[in-house]
């Protein structure tokens, strides 16, 4: 899922400390022959506040197995996000289908500026300092995965160093 960002490191659940957030449920139709089937489908973001975070989808007959199946499968996806204290190292934009998302760090007691899905996903990676805007699309489904297209992109000075092969020092004077 997040082969295409070169920085995105993997985590295992193990030993972490996983507070999951639900997103939203909704209620999904298919109609057959012998009528309406309802079931259920629900996107949750699990994070342990410190910088890594993961986002799964769970469908089922009923909402509580649902969830249970989405944190599951958010344990599955969890990737570690560069943070700068208690913001982002960087202003980034992500998209993901008709939803784009900007975020932008802020300085500190500032808060969570940000709505909805952006929000959660944010509190859930551990950010305090914050301004978004989330533009387009507020299909939850796609703002959560735009979210993590933004996040997923931010690096941290010293991997850029790293990666120019520059010393530190030279990536902030030039």
């Amino acid at each position: 899922m997040y082969r295409k960002y070169k920085s995105a490191e993997l985590v295992k659940p193990g030993g972490l400390d996983l507070k999951d957030r639900l997103v939203g449920v909704q209620r999904v139709t298919k109609v057959t022959k012998g009528g309406r089937a309802f079931g259920f489908s629900a996107i949750v973001v699990v994070g342990d506040e410190h910088g890594v975070v993961g986002q799964g989808l769970g469908k089922s007959k009923d909402v509580a197995s649902a969830i249970a199946k989405a944190v599951e499968d958010a344990k599955k996806n969890l990737v570690r996000i560069p943070l700068k204290g208690k913001t982002l190292p960087h202003e980034q934009k992500g998209k993901y289908g008709g939803a784009r998302v900007n975020i932008i760090p802020a300085a500190e007691g500032t808060g969570v500026i940000a709505g909805g899905a952006v929000r959660t996903v944010l509190e859930a990676v551990g950010v305090h300092d914050v301004l978004s805007k989330s533009q387009g699309s507020s299909n939850p489904h796609n703002v959560v995965k735009a979210t993590f297209d933004a996040l997923l992109q931010l690096r941290d000075a010293n991997v850029i160093a790293r990666d120019r092969g520059i010393s530190l020092e030279k990536v902030f004077n030039g």
